[in-house]
C-alpha cells in the first residue's frame, strides 16, 4: 500500500512540476560567448560546461566502451574545453575574474596532469589507445659525450706500443718470423749462385730503362722546353 502511495506522490510531483514549467521556454546556451553581455549568465554557462566536462571525463574512464566511442568522447571533451576558454575570456571582458590565472590545472583520476600535445588532451582510456601511448613514452637520453680531457686519462705508454714486448709474447713471434725471412733469403742466394755457375742468362729486368729510351725521353723534354 505504501509502495502505491509513493508512486502516486512521485507522479503527482512530476505533474506539478510540469504545470509550473508550462509556458516557460528553457534558455539555451549561446553558440558564441560574445553574444552574452551579462556577467551572471556568462558565469552560469561556464559552470554548465564544467559540469558537462566532468560527466564525460567520468564516462571515458571505462575502457570497455570501444575505441571509436572513446575517441568521440575525447574529442567532445576537448571541444568543451575550448568552449570553456572562450567563456572565461568573455567573463574577463565583462569585468569578472581571470580564470586563466586562478583556475586549476586539469587533472585525471590519478591526480596527475592530463597529458597532451599542442592543446589537445587525452583523458582516461584514451591514453591507452593505439598510437597514443607511444606519444608520451619518455625516450632515453643519449649518453653524455666524453670531453678531450676524459679521453686523455685513458692514454698511456701502452696506447703507443711502448710496452708491447713486456708481456713476452710478441718478441718470440718476431724472432721466428725473422728466422724464416733469413732462411728464404739464403735459399734464394744459393739458387742464384747455382744458376750463374751453370751459365744461365740473367732474367730480363722489365723495370730497367734502356739508353735509347732515356735519350728519346730527354729529347721530348727538350722539344717541350723549346716550344714553351
Amino acid at each position: 500500500m505504501a509502495r502505491n502511495a509513493e508512486k502516486a506522490m512521485t507522479a503527482l510531483a512530476r505533474f506539478r512540476q510540469a504545470q509550473l514549467e508550462k509556458g516557460k521556454v528553457k534558455e539555451r546556451r549561446p553558440c558564441l560567448a560574445s553574444e552574452c553581455n551579462e556577467l551572471p549568465k556568462a558565469e552560469k554557462w561556464r559552470r554548465q560546461i564544467t559540469g558537462e566536462i566532468s560527466k564525460k571525463v567520468a564516462q571515458i574512464q571505462n575502457a570497455g566502451l570501444g575505441e571509436f566511442r572513446i575517441w568521440d568522447l575525447n574529442d567532445e571533451i576537448n571541444k568543451l574545453l575550448r568552449e570553456k576558454r572562450h567563456w572565461e575570456y568573455r567573463i574577463k571582458e565583462l569585468g569578472g575574474p581571470d580564470y586563466a590565472k586562478i583556475g586549476l590545472k586539469i587533472l585525471d583520476y590519478e591526480g596527475k596532469e592530463v597529458p597532451g600535445n599542442r592543446g589537445y588532451k587525452y583523458f582516461g582510456a584514451a591514453k591507452d589507445l593505439p598510437g597514443v601511448r607511444e606519444l608520451f613514452e619518455k625516450v632515453p637520453l643519449p649518453p653524455p659525450r666524453k670531453t678531450r680531457a676524459e679521453f686523455m686519462k685513458d692514454i698511456d705508454a701502452e696506447c703507443y706500443g711502448y710496452r708491447d714486448e713486456d708481456d713476452g709474447i710478441l718478441e718470440p713471434l718476431e724472432q721466428e718470423h725473422e728466422k724464416k725471412i733469413i732462411e728464404a733469403e739464403e735459399k734464394w742466394k744459393m739458387e742464384r749462385e747455382a744458376q750463374l755457375a751453370r751459365g744461365e742468362e740473367e732474367q730480363e729486368n722489365i723495370y730497367a730503362v734502356s739508353e735509347e729510351e732515356s735519350d728519346e725521353e730527354g729529347g721530348k723534354e727538350r722539344e717541350g722546353e723549346d716550344g714553351q
